[in-house]
């Protein structure tokens, strides 16, 4: 029962992570403008994101620009993109390989054993795409603290996180915790006992 109660909490973690990956990699706001030393302009602020970059007016009025050309983007930028949807079709296949081995469902035949490491691969599936978009979102975090950094970046073009690579963090952190569980599930097997060999009294105990 505990066994059971652990895939269906790790299979609900992996797929609130999912959606925080989804939620992540679609907003625009993955880095936004900053206002560190005398860049203090408040009336726009200026967020990027994997698709598109947008402008926030203090009027209330949002303004985005799909980029135009892929070949045009850096190559963090590039990387982060093929990371995060790999991400998220790894992780989709992981929750659907973990659903046909969990207890609570009549999928992947009756055996009890090999549906729990069906459970547990599923899990480990899981746990590769969730990796990948932890690499991602480092990645990403890392650039933009590099050019944050860089003496040559001007005072104006500086940016900081923004809150979709903080959400697609927690999702990929998330989706870790719920692989682990899944992968952790398969039961051990279950040692035969081993008794002594009993051997037919010899003939010269009756002698």
């Amino acid at each position: 029962m505990a066994n059971k109660g652990l895939q269906i909490l790790g299979f609900a973690l992996s797929l609130i992570g999912l959606i925080g990956l989804i939620i992540g990699t679609i907003l625009p706001q993955w880095k936004m403008s900053s206002y560190a030393g005398d860049n203090i302009i408040t009336a726009i602020a200026m967020y990027e994101g994997l698709w598109m970059s947008c402008a926030f007016q203090s009027t209330g009025q949002i303004q985005c620009k799909v980029y135009d050309s892929m070949l045009q983007l850096n190559g963090a930028l590039q990387a982060t993109r093929a990371l995060m949807i790999l991400s998220i079709i790894v992780t989709v296949a992981g929750l659907g390989i973990a659903c046909m081995g969990m207890k609570c469902t009549n999928c992947g035949g009756d055996d009890k054993t090999r549906k729990s490491r069906i459970a547990m691969a599923g899990g480990i599936v899981i746990l590769i795409g969730s990796l990948s978009g932890i690499v991602a979102c480092s990645w990403y975090a890392h650039d933009i603290i590099q050019a944050f950094y860089n003496p040559f970046t001007p005072v104006n073009t500086k940016y900081e996180f923004g809150s979709a690579i903080f959400i697609a963090w927690a999702g990929a952190f998330l989706a870790i915790i719920g692989g682990g569980m899944l992968a952790a599930s398969c039961p051990r097997e279950k040692s035969t006992p081993k008794y002594p060999i009993s051997r037919p009294p010899s003939s010269k105990e009756y002698v």
